[in-house]
């Protein structure tokens, strides 16, 4: 077999030269691996989380805790995915708060860069999913002491929220989304 390197490149979804570390509203969706149905069931129209999914929404709970610079808006833990809306409301505050206040961030438990590395830019939307993600699978496979089974699927889908209408429809997306699982294109019956 012949390596093509654009064979496994995913083509991104993210704006070109729109700086995602910028203050607004972003609406993110984080799927379960492979889609299964890891947090809980729907039921009756809403969602029962197991323990599994009780760690996800505590930890989404912390992103805001941990970084003063996140404001939490709507969010839903699905049996197999997780929708969310934040607000980035001071991107230069948060880079002044972990460069001056060690000892308040390393309580925290985040993880603290050592060096540069290739990955997304510190206190953007993609290094928040990506800290976000990291802490709940290490809880997860605590909680199933198993560290080898993933909890992510690789990436996320994020959108930039542009103007009052959106946000509402974002907003009522979320709301409504457990009274439609069954018709969810991330339910397991139509994966």
């Amino acid at each position: 077999m012949v390596f093509h390197p654009d064979l496994h490149r995913r083509r991104s979804m993210r704006l070109r030269d729109y700086d995602y570390v910028g203050a607004g509203a972003y609406f993110v969706t984080v799927c379960a691996w492979r889609r299964e149905c890891l947090f809980g069931d729907g039921v009756d129209g809403g969602v029962l989380l197991n323990d599994v999914g009780v760690v996800v929404r505590d930890e989404w709970l912390r992103t805001a805790v941990i970084r003063p610079n996140i404001k939490l808006d709507e969010f839903v833990v699905m049996p197999n995915h997780f929708h969310a809306i934040f607000w980035i409301t001071d991107p230069v505050g948060a880079t002044r708060w972990v460069a001056h206040d060690r000892d308040a961030w390393s309580q925290t438990r985040a993880t603290q860069r050592v060096a540069p590395t290739a990955g997304p830019r510190s206190g953007s939307v993609g290094a928040i999913i990506g800290q976000f993600k990291s802490a709940a699978t290490k809880r997860i496979n605590t909680l199933r002491h198993d560290i080898d089974n993933p909890v992510w699927q690789r990436n996320y889908h994020e959108h930039v929220i542009r103007g009052d209408r959106d946000l509402q429809a974002v907003r009522q997306y979320i709301v409504d989304n457990p009274a439609k699982w069954e018709l969810d294109v991330n339910h397991p019956d139509r994966v």
